[in-house]
């Protein structure tokens, strides 16, 4: 099972930079998970949209998209890892958080993965069946639940100025932004994900006072517009 696993996931990493025509048939409910800090356990739902039955491989990951499920470490345990979905039927991840080893003052981000095998069609035989692998690869955020704030308003609270030839973007809160784009005088660059009070250089220039405008990810996937306006 490990062995075809590992196989599949080369295959579905292969498929996800080379096949943009192609499309998995697992859908997730929603764009991104979060854990909040005071639950004993969480769920996350997903269903086979497909024709054909599917398996199944489910792992969280720290950031490293190339590592093997058998060699990460988190603080997180999830179930079933391994499972058969029959088209148009769901299936109920459960997630629990294993230890206390995470900061309390910031969440932390991890990836959720849903690899998907089609089962093979016994109609076919080898010489001609293509076994495809799909992965699907959304963002998992731990939040305390002591946090300051709300996480949808974050973006209100970073700080822009110009430093050089770059925009810089500072988070002073406890929340990771989402920026899918950002525009300042007629000039438009994609977004970066921006740590807790951390900041991020992005390719544009301005002065202060000018007016910029952009998009972040809330908490529900939705793609909300801002506006803002660069400091000293």
């Amino acid at each position: 099972m490990k062995k075809l696993f590992s196989s599949a996931l080369l295959l579905a990493m292969i498929a996800t930079l080379y096949s943009p025509v192609l499309f998995a048939s697992i859908v997730v409910n929603g764009t991104r998970v979060i854990y909040p800090g005071n639950a004993r356990e969480i769920s996350v739902k997903m269903t086979n949209m497909g024709k054909r039955p599917l398996l199944i491989q489910s792992w969280i990951d720290d950031g490293d998209m190339k590592a093997k499920p058998e060699n990460i470490h988190v603080p997180f345990v999830l179930s079933p890892p391994f499972n058969r979905v029959d088209a148009g039927k769901g299936q109920t991840l459960r997630i629990s958080q294993t230890d206390s080893s995470l900061p309390e003052d910031r969440e932390s981000v991890f990836w959720l993965n849903i690899l998907e095998i089609q089962a093979k069609n016994p109609q076919l035989s080898d010489s001609n069946h293509l076994q495809m692998a799909f992965r699907t690869r959304i963002k998992f955020f731990y939040r305390p639940d002591k946090l300051a704030g709300d996480a949808n308003d974050a973006i209100k609270m970073v700080k822009w100025q110009q430093r050089g030839n770059q925009l810089m973007a500072s988070n002073p809160g406890p929340y990771y932004i989402s920026l899918v784009n950002i525009k300042l005088n007629g000039k438009k660059v994609e977004g970066e994900m921006i740590a807790p009070f951390q900041s991020q250089a992005f390719a544009l220039t301005g002065k202060s006072g000018d007016a910029l405008t952009g998009e972040f990810i809330n908490d529900y996937g939705a793609l909300i517009s801002f506006e803002a306006k660069l400091q000293e």
